[in-house]
């Protein structure tokens, strides 16, 4: 009996884990609930995606609680938060890339490729974590704590958003201060 009540805790406490909301570090605020798209939009069309657990005809999902690009579903698409960025910001996840992942990133008029030859220290198939540090006019992206690239961002208010191109990759704790 200790055993079977022991392997049911187990099961139970294991499967809260792997379906756990996001919670957001001291000072930050989340920017993807875990449900669904609430705080986002499609990039084009400007529709909102509030409530709404897919976009894009499936290309965007919510998965046990991660922001999913589906590889096998085909689209060149974009979603921005609704909310806009214009001085500095501090922004901040995780991502799970396929090794067929090439999608981008978007915030102040640059742009970041998560792909192949383009991120050093990337993990395939496994989780890493990725920041952007915007301070003044100059952004710093880092992957694994490692410095990727930094750039100058265009002045001005924009949304950060998440481009699918090809391959998939998963997002969690989404959060920026």
């Amino acid at each position: 009996m200790k055993f079977f009540l022991t392997t049911i805790f187990g099961l139970l406490l294991g499967t809260s884990l792997v379906f756990s909301q996001p919670k957001a570090d001291s000072g930050f605020t989340l920017l993807f609930n875990g449900k669904d798209f609430s705080g986002w939009k499609m990039n084009k069309t400007n529709e909102s995606l509030e409530g709404k657990v897919d976009a894009g005809k499936m290309r965007f999902i919510i998965k046990d609680g991660n922001l999913v690009i589906d590889p096998k579903v085909k689209g060149d698409l974009t979603i921005n938060t609704a909310q806009d960025f214009e001085k500095d910001v501090h922004i901040k996840f995780e991502y799970k890339p396929d090794t067929k992942c090439n999608n981008d990133l978007f915030l102040r008029g640059m742009k970041f490729d998560i792909k192949k030859g383009d991120v050093k220290n990337i993990k395939f198939d496994d989780w890493n974590s990725f920041e952007i540090i915007l301070k003044s006019d100059s952004a710093e992206f880092k992957n694994n704590g490692e410095l990727q690239k930094t750039l100058k961002a265009k002045p001005g208010k924009t949304p950060f958003g998440i481009r699918a191109e090809n391959g998939g990759i998963e997002f969690k704790n989404l959060q920026y201060k």
